[in-house]
């Protein structure tokens, strides 16, 4: 399992197994396992008021060995979907709560491959690009603008043949 998942070493694979037993049958969604490890993030809103969103205490063995996969992960730049994810959310969530939706992320990925029998399938690091390329067009346009520059973007005739 370890060798599927980048940035899942031998000693967070034995983590995981050791602590979840291997059998996924327990939890019934990945959300529940999450939830278990504590790798969830918090919500407590009353009355329209939205609380400490801190997340639970979970197993911390657990979550050890996720949060030094996620700071692995993390440190991939853009070159796998992790390493993205994180790009992405770190600046808008802050390091800290980038690091736990990794946890997230990387323990739905093993519920997955455990219940499923499947192997780890990489996004890359231009998941959210190609996703939604017109998004990414607005953000550049956006940012070109902020810095006083127009833009016009014209199509090139091999890549839109691609697609």
């Amino acid at each position: 399992m370890y060798a599927d998942h980048p940035r899942v070493g031998r000693a967070t694979a034995e983590a995981l197994i050791a602590e979840t037993g291997g059998d996924m049958s327990r939890f019934r969604t990945a959300g529940h396992l999450a939830s278990w490890a504590g790798v969830c993030p918090g919500h407590h809103e009353s009355a329209g008021k939205h609380k400490s969103g801190r997340r639970r205490h979970g197993n911390r063995w657990l979550s050890a060995a996720l949060g030094t996969a996620a700071m692995a992960a993390s440190r991939t730049k853009e070159t796998t979907y992790l390493g993205a994810r994180y790009h992405r959310l770190m600046p808008r969530l802050g390091k800290k709560k980038a690091l736990v939706a990794l946890e997230h992320s990387i323990l739905t990925a093993v519920w997955h491959m455990l219940t499923h029998d499947a192997e780890y399938t990489d996004l890359g690091g231009d998941y959210y690009t190609t996703y939604d390329p017109e998004r990414a067009l607005r953000r550049l346009t956006r940012q070109a603008n902020a810095l006083g520059f127009t833009v016009r973007f014209n199509p090139i005739e091999a890549a839109t043949s691609a697609r």
